[in-house]
């Protein structure tokens, strides 16, 4: 059995050159790191062991001697050393580490960066796809964020389980009382609340100061409203072939409608130069009903109504999606922040890959989740009349004796720890994530990696975000918006189209 090494804690950014895939996985394959094993000297069984390397977001992450961490490893019957590095230097620590060969048996990647990339197309990582379906819990994974978290369409990391339903609509439920509407069902119900917000007088006080929707330079709404069309979700397939969302008819109607909401002075005139950080203010100021956005947003809002106007007992509602043509759709998130990563250098055999497994599934059960995030029962934490106490009162050594301890924790296939009340929005904010992962719209092209995108993608993102604007505040039409199309084709574009479709295609076999 190895020795368990003492928990590191690095927060010291380094500057470090590029380092090359066949470089890093030549320094991997010669790791002298041991590997997990279920046998002491004298050839009894114990614990096994396993190595990890995550983020952590306080100076003072769980120690060797955490009650926590100890009783996690009576659970998972695993001895567990933990390599936290602080997140602000975690590129940096994880580059150091993919180079140096003394490789954990787990590390975390928060996302796709090219040195990871690089050292996957080299086999440095474990495929985890033909394993997963063996696991209680694993097998349980979102198909959609397996697809989003993918690399060349296949499975390297177990993902950090984020809401993939998380995106919908925020809107003040007074206002829709006082203008004599229900909650918009429709995209037309939709139009007929913004226009209400606008004209009706929604707040009551005589002045026509209200608008319907505020939006800012930040393409989000843009990305979610147009989903409800039937836009694909950035890329489509059409004749067995993937093409831009912005190519389709659907996308065009919902440019139409963005337009008319523009036109109608339905949502504010100065949208393209709003900064994002002052968004949600009109909002909060009563000048405008509503905001497309995460869910959460609602959440956040409805407290903060709540608590500099007490006289509002149901300022804010939300929901997820209205009904388009092709019926309710949304477009998800990404649905993971990070991947859990197995390399090949410390977890050399099969055999020792499916214990490791088995200690992540294990991760993912309710006694496990509870200790991550909620802490010891009795020390922690009470449960009283079905609610969560807290008892530690603000004592931060007894906080970190927990914190960042779910920072290898995946939530497949989904959140068992405790939580705290709900207030009814955030009770419903919790029906629609479910609700919504049922009709989000995945990306066929989520897990390509295209060189051309690398290189371009930037600047072929700003010639169609551009050309949206443009056309919605009126300074092109259609024939313009076309005119952007063929830029963006001749710039780059036609070569990204077949890079995609190179590896769409490749996917498929």
């Amino acid at each position: 059995m190895k020795k368990r090494m003492k928990k590191r804690l690095f927060g010291k950014k380094v500057a470090i050159p590029a380092i090359s895939a066949a470089l890093l996985f030549s320094l991997a394959a010669c790791s002298d790191s041991e590997t997990s094993s279920s046998k002491s000297k004298d050839g009894k069984d114990s614990k096994n062991e396993i190595r990890i390397m995550t983020t952590a977001y306080t100076p003072d992450p769980p120690s060797d001697d955490s009650p926590v961490l100890k009783e996690l490893e009576k659970f998972t019957n695993t001895n567990i050393t933990m390599n936290w590095v602080l997140d602000s230097a975690y590129q940096d620590k994880l580059n150091i580490t993919l180079a140096s060969g003394d490789l954990p048996d787990v590390m975390m990647i928060p996302s796709k960066i090219p040195s990871f990339v690089s050292a996957v197309r080299d086999g440095a990582f474990w495929d985890l796809g033909p394993y997963l379906k063996d696991y209680p819990n694993l097998s349980k994974a979102n198909e959609i964020t397996l697809q989003n978290s993918a690399i060349d369409g296949k499975t390297y990391g177990i993902y950090r389980a984020r809401p993939l339903g998380r995106l919908g609509v925020t809107f003040r439920s007074d206002w829709l009382n006082n203008v004599g509407l229900e909650t918009p069902k429709t995209i037309d119900d939709f139009y007929n609340v913004l226009k209400a917000f606008t004209h009706d007088d929604p707040d009551g006080n005589g002045k026509d100061d209200t608008y319907g929707m505020v939006v800012s330079k930040y393409n989000g709404p843009w990305d979610i409203m147009q989903i409800w069309f039937g836009a694909p979700n950035k890329w489509g397939e059409k004749n067995g072939k993937l093409e831009p969302d912005f190519m389709s008819d659907e996308y065009m109607n919902a440019l139409k409608f963005f337009k008319k909401l523009y036109d109608e002075k339905l949502i504010n005139e100065d949208f393209a130069v709003m900064d994002p950080q002052k968004w949600g203010d009109p909002l909060m100021n009563s000048q405008a009903g509503v905001i497309v956005d995460v869910l959460d947003r609602g959440r956040r809002a409805d407290e903060d109504f709540k608590k500099s106007n007490p006289e509002l007992t149901e300022p804010i509602d939300i929901l997820g999606a209205v009904e388009g043509p092709k019926g309710l759709r949304s477009l998800p998130t990404a649905g993971y922040s990070g991947l859990l990563a197995i390399p090949k250098s410390s977890v050399k055999t099969e055999e020792e890959l499916k214990q490791v497994l088995t200690f992540l599934d294990k991760v993912n059960e309710e006694e496990s989740q509870k200790l991550a995030y909620n802490g010891i029962e009795g020390r922690h934490y009470e449960v009283q009349d079905g609610k969560l106490v807290l008892l530690t009162n603000n004592d931060q050594a007894l906080i970190n004796e927990f914190t960042d301890l779910n920072q290898f924790h995946m939530g497949i296939p989904e959140d068992r720890f405790i939580k705290p009340e709900m207030t009814p929005v955030r009770e419903k904010e919790q029906v629609i994530l479910k609700e919504n992962e049922k009709i989000v719209v995945p990306n066929p092209a989520e897990s390509f990696l295209s060189e051309v995108y690398a290189q371009k993608g930037q600047q072929l993102d700003n010639i169609i975000n551009d050309a949206r604007t443009k056309f919605i505040v009126g300074q092109i039409d259609e024939a313009g918006f076309k005119d952007a199309i063929k830029l963006w084709r001749s710039t780059g574009g036609d070569d990204y189209i077949k890079e995609i479709n190179d590896l769409y295609k490749k996917n498929k076999k």
